[in-house]
This record gives structure tokens, C-alpha cells and sequence, in this order.
């Protein structure tokens, strides 16, 4: 096996955890050796499948903070762990795997970290905090995504409004600007909000909690006629700089682009300092955060310098519309239907394509022509290659930004590795 992945004694644990955590290794190892990959994931599902409390063994004496939303978990993430870095070793997913089998994953890889930044899917908020209590949750944004497996939104506000008030203990760092985040957090008894932007309202019309439309004066909003409206922010941000608590300002330059991602970026440094860390040397630590899981990663293809940018939703569409260089040579725009993407692709119609007018659009992936469709209704002059990397290939020389939805994203990123491995 390799030295640095072999099943090691778990002292501290039940029998049944150490030999979960043993199994897990040796998947990991048989995974790794055959080439399938890094297995995190397998070792993870067979460890639960050994010992379905294995989660809460392994989250037992560390603090942890949970980071939960529609967008932006994996970013806020890794940008929550570079911050507390300063305090000790982080527990923290480095693939994006948010549900159980990628938690446990992590955790088992990070044994002795004593803090722990995790991602975890919207669905998964509730029972993962009663396994691991955490001192912190994040909560950054709320909007639809993949109606066929998480249902409507209110479903979730109303689940994490729960879970939140199963643990009064943890501090909930919150997007005042969201209202359903806002919803879910404003009956908790500890809270930290922050600015930190909505550039998709559309699915908060109406009061979560009422009923009634949503009124909306500047960046204020309020719900009428009940006590509901956008609270103070303790943190806040603006193009060159963060703002928090005690008069506290310091310049903020990121790696990553985006408004959104400044947003991310301030609620991973309130986070870090709710946690214990200096907040001059946390908004430094999320400044050093680039390429996250093949987000914003840049490829050279023969002559083409590709970037890559992940959308999974109307809200997450139409924040990585706004990232995209329309200088560049081309943009290929690829769209799957799978099971990880929603097979429903009805959402296609709330994002807005009428803004490309200067570059050269090429509509990919399994289901290229419905993008297609909807890319003719919006004006925009396209062509229709279903295989991304051959949609790469017809764009001029030069640089190519690729949009991408979850599992597009995946396979291109498999087959642009191998790409280039193959013109060495």
C-alpha cells in the first residue's frame, strides 16, 4: 500500500469506527492503484456503510464550521479553511464531496486537526450539525436548483430554519442581503451578518414567512406588516476593501473573480474570526485561494488558452455570465442533463444569453441543442458542436472561456487532462 495512505491503528475509537476507517484506507489505496481515482468518495461510503455514526466519531472534539448554500460552498470553503489555517491544522474537503461519504472522507484524512471548514449540500445542514455540533454555520445564498431532487426553496429555508434551532450554540454567519438566508437565521441567538450581496432575487418575492411581497427600497428590504426586514451588517465589503466589527477595514485582493466571490470571500473572514482568527491575517489567507476544484483553472489545448468556469443553477449561471471575458477568442457553452445536473432543464429559460454579442458562442454537451434553442431565442449567434473538446478545437486561436454545468464541467476537465497529457 502507499506509506502515506496505509490503514493505520485509530486509537480513541470504538472497534467498529477503527475498522470502518480500515476499510476505508484500503479502498482509497486499491482505488488510487488501479487508477480510478483518488477514492475519497468510495472509502467514505464503504466506512458509513461499516458504521453509520462513524460521522459523529470523527467530528467528536473538534471545532467545526459549516459552510451551506446554493453557490459559491466550495470557494467559501477552501477560503474559510486558508483563514483559520493561522490557528492549526484544518479538516476540510478539498474536491467539494458535501455529503456524508465526502465528510467522512475528509474528517478520516485529518484525523488529528482539532478545527474542521465542511461543506455540506443544503439537504444534508440538519443531521450532519447533530452529528458534529458545530461552533459556526455559514449561510451564503438561497435559490432553485434541481427542482427533481431538492424541491422548492421554501422547503429548504424552513428545513435549515430547523437545524439551526436545534443548535443554539453556533453562531450563524449570515448573507443580510438574502432573504431566505435571512429567514433562516433571524430567529437564532447568535448571528453575524453580512453584506455580502444578491444578484439573483428572483426567487424571493414573496416573505418566507408570510406570504406577502418582498419590499425592496435600495439595498433595504422589508416584509409588511410582520417583524421581517434586512438586519445591520457587522461585515461588508466593496471593491477594494473588507469591513467588519470595532472599525476594522483592510484591503482585499482576491484570486478568484467576481462580485459573488467578494461576498464569499467577506463571509469566510467573519467566519474565521467568529472562530478565533485575526482578522487582518484571515482576509490575507482568503486572498491566496485560486483555482478551486477545476473552477477558474486554465488549460492550454494546443492553441487555445482554455478557463473554465462552473454553473449549476439560474443564479449560478448568471453570476458566471458576469466572470466572462468577452474579449476572448471564443466561448463554449456546454450543458448536460444527468442525474448530478437535474434532469430537468426548464431553467435554461430564466438565464439571461442575450448578452453575448461580440464573441464567438459554440453550444456543447449532451444536450447542446436545447441550449441551442434557447441561445436562438436569445439572439445569440452560435454554433452547435456536441463534443466540448471539439467545440474547443473550432473556436479561432487564442484564449477560450468554457461555461460549464456540473457534470460538463467534470468530463471536460477528464478529457483536458488526458489532452494533455497526450501533446507531451
Amino acid at each position: 500500500m502507499l506509506d502515506d495512505d496505509r490503514p493505520r491503528p485509530s486509537t480513541g475509537l470504538r472497534p467498529r469506527s477503527r475498522l470502518a476507517l480500515a476499510a476505508a484506507a484500503a479502498a482509497r489505496w486499491a482505488s488510487q492503484k488501479t487508477g480510478r481515482g483518488k477514492g475519497s468518495m468510495i472509502g467514505g461510503l464503504i466506512a458509513l456503510k461499516i458504521d453509520s455514526s462513524l460521522l459523529g466519531e470523527l467530528g467528536r472534539g473538534k471545532r467545526t464550521v459549516i459552510i451551506t448554500g446554493t453557490n459559491g460552498k466550495s470557494t467559501t470553503t477552501r477560503m474559510t479553511a486558508a483563514a483559520l489555517a493561522s490557528l492549526g491544522e484544518v479538516a476540510s474537503q478539498a474536491d467539494g464531496a458535501n455529503m456524508d461519504a465526502g465528510i467522512v472522507a475528509a474528517l478520516s484524512l485529518h484525523r488529528d486537526a482539532k478545527l474542521a471548514a465542511l461543506e455540506v449540500d443544503e439537504l444534508h445542514v440538519p443531521h450532519v450539525s447533530d452529528a458534529v455540533h458545530p461552533a459556526a454555520i455559514v449561510l451564503l445564498n438561497l435559490s432553485r436548483d434541481q427542482l427533481d431532487r431538492v424541491g422548492e426553496i421554501n422547503m429548504i429555508e424552513r428545513r435549515l430554519r430547523e437545524g439551526i434551532a436545534a443548535h443554539p450554540q453556533a453562531t450563524i454567519i449570515a448573507n443580510c442581503d438574502d432573504v431566505l438566508v435571512s429567514s433562516a437565521a433571524y430567529d437564532a441567538p447568535k448571528v453575524v451578518w453580512v453584506a455580502a450581496g444578491a444578484g439573483w432575487a428572483n426567487d424571493s418575492v414573496s416573505c418566507p414567512r408570510s406570504g406577502e411581497p418582498i419590499v425592496r427600497e435600495g439595498d433595504h428590504w422589508y416584509s409588511p406588516g410582520i417583524d421581517f426586514e434586512r438586519p445591520t451588517p457587522d461585515w461588508w465589503f466593496d471593491d477594494s476593501h473588507v469591513y467588519g466589527p470595532d472599525g476594522f477595514s483592510h484591503p482585499m485582493e482576491l484570486a478568484v473573480p467576481g462580485k459573488a466571490n467578494r461576498g464569499n470571500a467577506t463571509q469566510a473572514i467573519a467566519a474565521a474570526v467568529t472562530m478565533g482568527a485575526d482578522p487582518a491575517a484571515a482576509t490575507a489567507a482568503v486572498g491566496t485561494v485560486g483555482e478551486v476544484a477545476g473552477r477558474y483553472g486554465v488549460h492550454q489545448i494546443g492553441p487555445h488558452r482554455v478557463r473554465m468556469l462552473l454553473a449549476k443553477n439560474p443564479a449560478g449561471w448568471q453570476e458566471a455570465m458576469s466572470m466572462i471575458d468577452q474579449d476572448a477568442e471564443g466561448l463554449v457553452i456546454a450543458v448536460n442533463g444527468q442525474v448530478p445536473d437535474g434532469e430537468d432543464l426548464s431553467w435554461l429559460w430564466d438565464v439571461r444569453f442575450e448578452a453575448f454579442e461580440n464573441i464567438q458562442v459554440v453550444a456543447a454537451g449532451e444536450r447542446a441543442t436545447d441550449l441551442g434553442v434557447r441561445l436562438l431565442y436569445a439572439g445569440a449567434e452560435h454554433t452547435t458542436i456536441a463534443d466540448p473538446l471539439a467545440a474547443i478545437a473550432s473556436c479561432p486561436p487564442g484564449r477560450v472561456e468554457v461555461l460549464a454545468n456540473y457534470t460538463a464541467f467534470r468530463d471536460l476537465g477528464i478529457a483536458m487532462d488526458r489532452a494533455q497529457k497526450g501533446m507531451r
